[in-house]
């Protein structure tokens, strides 16, 4: 089973007084690149939430947003933080003298800052670090489902290719059969022509011409490209993380299609080959989404 290492999820989670909100997002990454933006209430649980990731995602550049709310009544009076009021003053004061505005402050100035309401640090209890946990993990299961569902996409769409470079071997191994006669028959004629008496090299004629023909069996090279195809195929339903061994393969997959061309003897085989390399490529740029 593959698993694209592109996906969204969200996860929620909270008590009467706070939810806890968290949002990942995951792309495409050579290696798990974890980049958080969390409150600074947070910021001291930033290991232990970037180890519960971990657990679960191996490879991705995985970005996580997390929000409190609270639960509060919306009679009850916000806490306001002096701080943020002073430096709010300050700046609009900096922007009206630079921008040269004699408009006073309206209090809907003020209560359009939200940031004046947030308190400057949340306290967090151990039931409540629980809670973002919790919201963290609901978060990742939705990731994981959208990854699993991307990845069974990718895997049909690849199973497609790789089926497809199969019917091109078979093509260019019953054209080879074919062709490698012609092929013998066609050096021999034109030794015929440089050669005055043929009779006295003949069997060294023979001998020569067989070595010539046999450069161009690309027997060997058919065989260890099934055997890359079987092997990707089996990678796809066994491996938990194939990515990086995937395209290992495509590696060896293309050196064999390129020897096959370098050895053609028939302008089917080159054609053939030509597709082959163009599938490789192909499954080389879906795997790159392959965790």
């Amino acid at each position: 089973m593959i698993f694209s290492m592109t996906g969204y999820g969200r996860g929620v989670a909270g008590n009467e007084k706070v939810t806890f909100e968290t949002e990942i997002k995951s792309v495409n990454s050579r290696y798990l690149d974890v980049f958080f933006r969390l409150p600074s209430s947070l910021q001291s649980k930033e290991y232990e939430l970037r180890e519960q990731i971990k657990s679960k995602i191996k490879r991705g550049k995985i970005t996580l947003l997390f929000q409190i709310k609270s639960n509060e009544s919306a009679l009850d009076v916000p806490p306001v933080s002096k701080e943020k009021l002073k430096a709010f003053l300050t700046f609009i004061k900096d922007i009206k003298k630079a921008a040269k505005i004699n408009e006073k402050t309206k209090i809907e100035h003020l209560l359009a800052f939200k940031e004046l309401f947030i308190p400057d640090q949340f306290e967090f209890k151990e039931e409540e670090f629980a809670l973002v946990k919790v919201s963290l993990d609901k978060a990742l299961n939705e990731l994981l489902k959208m990854k699993r569902k991307e990845g069974g996409e990718l895997s049909k769409d690849l199973i497609k290719r790789i089926n497809s470079i199969d019917e091109k071997i078979v093509t260019i191994e019953d054209e080879f059969h074919k062709s490698v006669n012609e092929h013998f028959d066609s050096l021999k004629e034109k030794v015929k022509t440089l050669i005055e008496n043929t009779s006295e090299y003949s069997d060294r004629l023979e001998l020569e011409l067989a070595l010539i023909a046999e450069k161009a069996d690309v027997t060997e090279e058919c065989v260890r490209l099934k055997s890359h195809l079987k092997f990707f195929l089996e990678s796809i339903d066994n491996e938990e993380e194939p990515g990086r061994k995937l395209n290992f393969i495509c590696q060896e997959m293309n050196r064999e299609a390129n020897t096959i061309s370098s050895k053609s003897v028939s302008t089917l085989i080159t054609h053939n080959s030509v597709l082959i390399k163009e599938e490789i490529e192909r499954i080389r740029e879906q795997i790159q989404n392959i965790e």
